[in-house]
């Protein structure tokens, strides 16, 4: 298993005021500061292979994944990047205890925008390291295509995971700390989010508009949830 430690965490009152349309930059800066003395980022993730995939599925150094998308996008791929990422547990503690409620979300949604810089960390890591051009990656429970359970395979992929970085799955597969992010990565020609042919309409997640022609294409055309 490889490690990955992301730099310091690049968050400003300024950003971070600006996408929770929060405008007290004092306690923004305040929370800010707590959230800094908590971040622990790292990642861990293995290199390996794509052995065979058919249109249900794709078998990944041994372990089968059933993902009609993932098999698709995997089509001409031979290397694949399985990953855990977080924060560590210190951020969301904090927020557990504290008692004002708006305090607690905003510093809840810090450490959600601190995750998602770590995976562009990470992304960047990836691209540099093994010299990829452009990169995209899935995650188990994205997709109905591909469901939450998958977890338990994306794990016995990174053997080790818990004791190398502290990320453990809950009995409900659901990972702990709950700031991480689990998935792999795979080189593409064009960027690919699973938010493209996910039809649900009320998720602050979104990173991409649905687009029903490439949902039909991958074969998981849904009507808009």
């Amino acid at each position: 298993m490889k490690l990955f430690f992301p730099e310091s965490i690049e968050l400003t009152k300024e950003k971070v005021a600006s996408e929770l349309h929060f405008n007290d930059h004092d306690t923004i800066e305040r929370l800010l500061g707590e959230a800094e003395r908590r971040l622990d980022p790292k990642a861990a993730y293995e290199v390996s292979y794509v052995d065979e995939r058919n249109e249900s599925g794709a078998t990944i150094g041994g372990t089968l994944f059933h993902s009609k998308v993932l098999s698709r996008n995997l089509d001409g791929v031979g290397r694949v990047f399985p990953f855990v990422i977080t924060i560590g547990e210190g951020l969301e503690k904090k927020a557990d205890k504290m008692e004002d409620m708006l305090e607690r979300y905003l510093l809840d949604e810090i450490g959600n925008m601190a995750l998602r810089d770590a995976r562009r960390q990470f992304d960047q890591y990836l691209r540099k390291t093994f010299a990829l051009e452009k990169i995209s990656f899935m995650s188990p429970g994205s997709l109905e295509d591909w469901p939450i359970e998958e977890q338990k395979n994306l794990f016995s992929l990174l053997s080790g995971v818990e004791s190398a970085i502290g990320v453990q799955l809950s009995d409900t597969l659901l990972m702990l700390p709950r700031k991480s992010v689990s998935g792999i990565y795979f080189p593409a020609e064009v960027s690919f989010f699973s938010c493209q042919i996910c039809p649900r309409q009320r998720c602050t997640g979104r990173k991409a508009k649905y687009d029903m022609a490439k949902a039909r294409e991958f074969g998981v055309l849904e009507e808009m949830k």
